[in-house]
Parts: C-alpha cells; sequence; structure tokens
C-alpha cells in the first residue's frame, strides 16, 4: 500500500476514535459538575416506571429534584417523561404522584408528558418554557446525562444549569456508570450534528 493510501487509512479510522474519546471525556467532565441555582424552574427527566411506581432511576431523579426544590431554588417542578410500550401510565404522571407523596404542592408540579426521548422531552419543556417567559432551567438527571441535557437545550433561547443526581443506581456501579457513558459518547455527535 503506498504511504499516501496508508496515511489516509490511518486518518479515517483514527478521526472517529478520537472524536469518541474526545466526547467520552467531555460527557465525564460535565457529568461531575452541579451548577445548582436559582431557577424559573427544575426539570427531571423521565426514566422507566413500574406499575405507577419509580423505578430506583427515576426515583434517585426526583429525590435530587425535591433536595433543590426544598432549597428554594425554584418554585416549581416539571416531570417530564411519556407512557412506555406495554405501560398505561406515563414517566411524567409517575413522578407527579411521588412528589406530590413527598409534600410538594400540586401547583408546583407541572407535567410534560409527550416525550419518549430526552430529544423529545427537552423539546416540550423548551416550548412551555418560552410560552411562559421563563429563561433559566435547572435539569435533573443522572450524571451521564447532562451534557447531552445542555446540547438539547442549546438554540432555544434558554440558559440551562444541570444538577446530576448522586444516588443513582447507575452511579454506584463503576462498570455500569461506563456503559451508560459509552453509549452517550455515541449520541454527543448526533446531537451535535441535528442542532447545526
Amino acid at each position: 500500500m503506498p504511504s499516501r493510501l496508508r496515511r489516509v487509512a490511518v486518518a479515517c479510522v483514527a478521526a472517529p476514535v478520537l472524536l469518541y474519546l474526545l466526547c467520552f471525556a467531555s460527557v465525564v467532565l460535565v457529568a461531575r459538575r452541579d451548577q445548582r441555582r436559582p431557577a424559573d424552574a427544575i426539570v427531571v427527566l423521565g426514566a422507566a416506571q413500574y406499575n405507577g411506581k419509580p423505578s430506583p432511576v427515576l426515583r434517585a431523579r426526583l429525590d435530587h429534584a425535591l433536595t433543590l426544590y426544598r432549597e428554594g431554588l425554584a418554585p416549581q417542578v416539571v416531570v417530564t417523561g411519556g407512557i412506555g410500550a406495554g405501560d398505561r401510565v406515563s414517566e411524567a404522571t409517575v413522578g407527579q404522584q411521588y412528589l406530590t407523596q413527598q409534600g410538594v404542592p400540586p401547583g408546583a408540579i407541572v407535567v410534560r408528558p409527550e416525550g419518549r426521548s430526552t430529544e423529545a422531552s427537552m423539546t416540550a419543556v423548551s416550548a412551555w418554557a418560552r410560552e411562559r417567559g421563563l429563561t433559566r432551567l435547572l435539569l435533573v438527571s443522572d450524571p451521564f446525562h447532562m451534557l447531552r441535557l445542555r446540547l438539547e437545550t442549546s438554540g432555544t433561547g434558554l440558559t440551562a444549569y444541570t444538577s446530576p443526581t448522586r444516588t443513582s443506581p447507575i452511579s454506584r456501579r463503576a462498570a455500569s456508570e461506563l456503559f451508560f457513558i459509552g453509549q452517550e459518547a455515541w449520541k454527543i455527535p448526533v446531537v451535535l450534528f441535528r442542532r447545526w
């Protein structure tokens, strides 16, 4: 193989690997930062629910949002997440019920059940916020999810701060967390391309 062709082949292999490693490192770096601060609303990204009960992952997110709400960082909590295959109730509705049981006034909870993906949920939340003249959102999810959440709100006219839960079962097991970070690193270029 001629030397020039070999260099092109190496570059074609190396470029995607380097991009993936850059995205992986970016996911890790953003996951470590908690930007909790006053906002117009706290937004909880949905996760699985089982027969009307939040999964351990969803519960960890809701508990973190509850802490932020009790700290007085925002006057309302937005719960997201649609109805999964075979489910009868949305993740957002389960989140609403859980927060109400924990003492959050029903009037302080906003249910946005439109999305079954991060993109769809953030599109619905962004539209809701803009309609009400809200500009600052405090986003709650697992650490690995933080970078993509920020990217999903870029270009919407909203300022997004992220505050990851530290009690999710995903974060407690290194192998599990690495798996999700690895998956997320593949999604970042797709979001960047779509938002470009």
